[in-house]
């Protein structure tokens, strides 16, 4: 199996993750905040950055890596205000 293969099938398992997490969330099935969201979108954006990379696309990597960094940003601002509403009772 040629690696390009492997690649290409890691580039359309991402573009699928992410066009499902704004599926999801447009069609209100997931609220914007909650973690499926946002662990698709890290996950859909870590493959896009595999495949961006191998092909030297590199604005497509800088997007990939900004979408990253606010998913995990959102993901630990929920871990906060769940931890934070834990405590309170």
């Amino acid at each position: 199996m040629p690696p390009n293969l492997w690649i290409d099938l890691a580039g359309w398992i991402g573009v699928a993750a992410l066009l499902a997490a704004y599926a999801l969330v447009s069609t209100r099935r997931l609220e914007g905040d909650s973690p499926l969201y946002q662990a698709l979108n890290v996950l859909g954006s870590l493959l896009l950055i595999v495949n961006s990379g191998y092909y030297r696309a590199l604005p497509s990597v800088g997007i990939n890596v900004a979408w990253i960094g606010i998913a995990l940003y959102a993901l630990a601002r929920y871990r906060t205000r769940r931890y934070n509403v834990t405590i309170q009772r």
